[in-house]
């Protein structure tokens, strides 16, 4: 019976425990979107974890939606993420580089020559973003036209290429919480009537061709996803039929033997129950490692491993506060609390200055 802390071979990357490091966007990127010098230390601290997924990273300038998150398609962003992806390997740590195309949540002062970001849809959504004049409502988007998809697939291709040269150990696509994927997934965005639109088997399309493209580029054994069936992230209505929509995704999916598929039960950050969704029958149609997400804690982490409901389990932001997080689980040692006020932006407080255990008892 394997518990959350053996060790584990995802695809073509072994892990030395079951634990991983969720996504966790920061706003803290240098000039021209490159990781800071505090984002290798802010790693480092957590390369305990079996697996770290970075922080999310646009594959290109239109991809950015937030102030001050890091990139993963220039020289210079490859080179400051070498220096953070070394720092994780030196400590005996795994990551691999999330990569993110935000669609149509993001405002015109975050994109190239102040033009709208691009979506599914022409329809604005109805949420906020990071600029640098504070939280405002994104900008209206426009609608990709069908001949400029294919530059969308191979902005990913890209960065994969890109994040291997930068040491990753692999990615993992952002398919999750109402950007630019899943604005094509889910009919409550997608308004297209081209063939990327109407019918699951369109509204999949940019998913698979996205995904097949990396594929060829880095391999299956290095290639993840994240998807979220029901999150209402980001202004992300209900699927009219979510079941069938992410069953068909995954199947389509299942020739390219992924490495894993993170799933986020429920609402992002909020309800794991928020609408109704049979994870294990999707996961039925995924042979890879199946890792879940959304509010565990270390008994239910413990649970889920133990009783083969999951392969991995991935925790957010018990991770800020907490960058020796796998030992406090292992020991059942107390997790500490999170600076909420420091979450997005800053400097080195709230993000690299938390202690370990053992400062704590020095």
């Amino acid at each position: 019976m394997a518990t959350l802390f053996d060790p584990v071979r995802v695809g073509e990357i072994d892990l030395a425990n079951r634990v991983v490091m969720a996504p966790l966007t920061r706003n803290r990127a240098a000039a021209g979107q490159v990781p800071s010098e505090l984002a290798v230390e802010y790693y480092r601290q957590r390369a305990g974890a079996g697996l770290i997924i970075s922080e999310a990273t646009q594959v290109c300038p239109e991809g950015q939606g937030y102030l001050d998150t890091p990139g993963i398609h220039s020289a210079e962003q490859v080179a400051g993420w070498r220096r953070v992806t070394d720092a994780v390997h030196a400590v005996g740590g795994r990551i691999v580089a999330q990569l993110w195309h935000v669609g149509r949540i993001s405002h015109v002062s975050l994109q190239p020559g102040g033009k709208a970001p691009v979506s599914s849809t022409a329809r604005r959504a109805e949420t906020k973003t990071l600029t640098a004049e504070g939280w405002e409502p994104v900008s209206a988007p426009r609608a990709l036209r069908t001949e400029e998809i294919a530059a969308v697939v191979a902005s990913y291709r890209h960065a994969a290429r890109c994040a291997i040269h930068a040491g990753f150990d692999g990615v993992e696509v952002h398919g999750a919480n109402g950007y630019l994927i899943e604005q094509f997934l889910r009919d409550s965005i997608n308004d297209r009537t081209d063939a990327y639109g109407g019918s699951i088997e369109n509204r999949v399309r940019l998913l698979v061709e996205v995904m097949r493209a990396i594929v060829e580029q880095i391999g299956g054994g290095r290639t993840g996803l994240r998807l979220s069936p029901v999150t209402p992230a980001n202004d992300a209505g209900q699927d009219s039929d979510p079941q069938a929509l992410y069953e068909h995704a995954v199947a389509q999916l299942a020739p390219l033997k992924l490495a894993f598929l993170e799933v986020v039960e429920g609402a992002t950050g909020g309800a794991r129950d928020f609408a109704p969704f049979d994870y294990a029958a999707l996961r039925r149609r995924f042979d890879g490692a199946w890792m879940v997400n959304n509010g565990y804690q270390r008994n239910t982490a413990i649970e889920a491993v133990a009783s083969g409901a999951a392969d991995l389990v991935s925790f957010g932001r018990p991770f800020i506060g907490n960058p020796d997080l796998v030992r406090r689980l292992r020991e059942d040692a107390p997790v500490a609390a999170f600076d909420k006020k420091a979450l997005y932006g800053g400097g080195a407080k709230g993000y690299t200055d938390y202690p370990t255990l053992d400062e704590c008892a020095a």
